[in-house]
């Protein structure tokens, strides 16, 4: 089914619709009720929901509001713990959106002018709607039209082995090249904030939801990415904090940012001046960062790390994160 309209970016996700009845309830009286469950379509005419009692098709004039909520736990543990790594990654879409989508079956074709591999990436979770080799040809033409380079997305369970992945193993073979894994780590929002805490120093952290000209100046020295894309995405979740840190003479020494959906806090774009390192700077932004999502009931925080970058995710798991799954991305040889 197409997805459209301002649902499009829900399609999967477990929402709750509020929406108001034909005729009042028989006992009750109440003319609104709620539906939870996963959003199949959100077409002009109609929103549909798959939930627990059986597919729900809700008049588009009735809905009054739809939230996102977190997907049901998967397992027993920490609610950070508790996701499925498909569900995960589903809820990490929505703190990195791309600025344009399509759907595969359950794959997710995301494209943002070039900015980052993770929003210009097919993201491989669930099944394609049809053989595998013909879906790997469907997002070559996909990003072929949009003039980039085809990328895949594709998680992993801990421990599990990209060879022996159905899709990677069909993609090496015809000549897709895997690169190094990336880390996804998760964590209590609360406790990791209390530990963040601001060093005792003349470092003052402002936080605002959107890119300022001092936050985008500071992250342009991390990458190379024009400011209508980098404003695209990171202003794109359901709601973001820019964190920018100064010293006493104003000079700013490194910025952050937080993407909350879903109930969950995603940290990113991550970067501290090279002079200014070993200060805890990083870990401050991060502490700043981390009061905001608790501002919006953020139980649960992801972030993603190269795995090449040894001494970040050292810090992150020193301040409370746990490895949840890794992902690769593969691109075209």
């Amino acid at each position: 089914m197409h997805v459209s309209g301002s649902h499009a970016h829900l399609r999967g996700s477990r929402v709750v619709v509020r929406y108001a009845l034909e005729t009042p309830d028989r006992v009750s009286g109440a003319r609104l009720t709620d539906v939870v469950g996963d959003l199949v379509d959100a077409g002009e005419e109609s929103i549909v929901v798959d939930a627990a009692h059986g597919r729900v098709s809700i008049p588009r004039s009735a809905v009054l509001a739809t939230r996102v909520v977190p997907p049901r736990p998967s397992r027993r543990g920490a609610p950070h713990r508790a996701l499925s790594v498909e569900d995960l990654e589903r809820v990490m879409v929505g703190a990195w959106p791309p600025s344009e989508q399509d759907r595969l079956g359950d794959w997710m074709l995301r494209s943002a002018g070039g900015f980052t591999a993770r929003a210009n990436s097919a993201l491989v979770v669930g099944h394609p709607d049809r053989p595998v080799p013909a879906a790997l040809e469907v997002v070559e033409q996909w990003y072929a039209a949009r003039h980039r380079a085809p990328v895949l997305a594709l998680p992993m369970a801990p421990g599990a082995r990209l060879a022996d992945d159905d899709v990677a193993a069909t993609a090496i073979r015809s000549g897709w090249v895997a690169g190094d894994p990336v880390l996804v780590l998760t964590g209590a929002t609360r406790p990791i904030a209390t530990t963040a805490q601001l060093p005792a120093t003349d470092i003052e952290i402002e936080t605002v939801d959107h890119v300022t000209d001092a936050w985008f100046a500071t992250y342009a020295r991390s990458r190379s990415a024009s400011r209508e894309h980098v404003e695209a995405v990171l202003q794109g979740s359901p709601a973001q904090w820019f964190a920018v840190a100064r010293s006493g003479s104003s000079a700013v020494l490194g910025v952050g940012r937080v993407g909350i959906h879903a109930g969950w806090a995603g940290i990113g774009a991550m970067w501290v001046e090279p002079e200014a390192r070993g200060r805890g700077i990083g870990t401050a932004v991060l502490g700043s960062l981390l009061q905001r999502a608790i501002e919006h009931s953020c139980v649960s925080t992801h972030l993603q790390v190269e795995s090449a970058n040894a001494a970040a995710a050292r810090l992150y798991r020193r301040l409370g994160f746990t490895d949840h799954h890794t992902y690769a991305y593969l691109g075209r040889g």
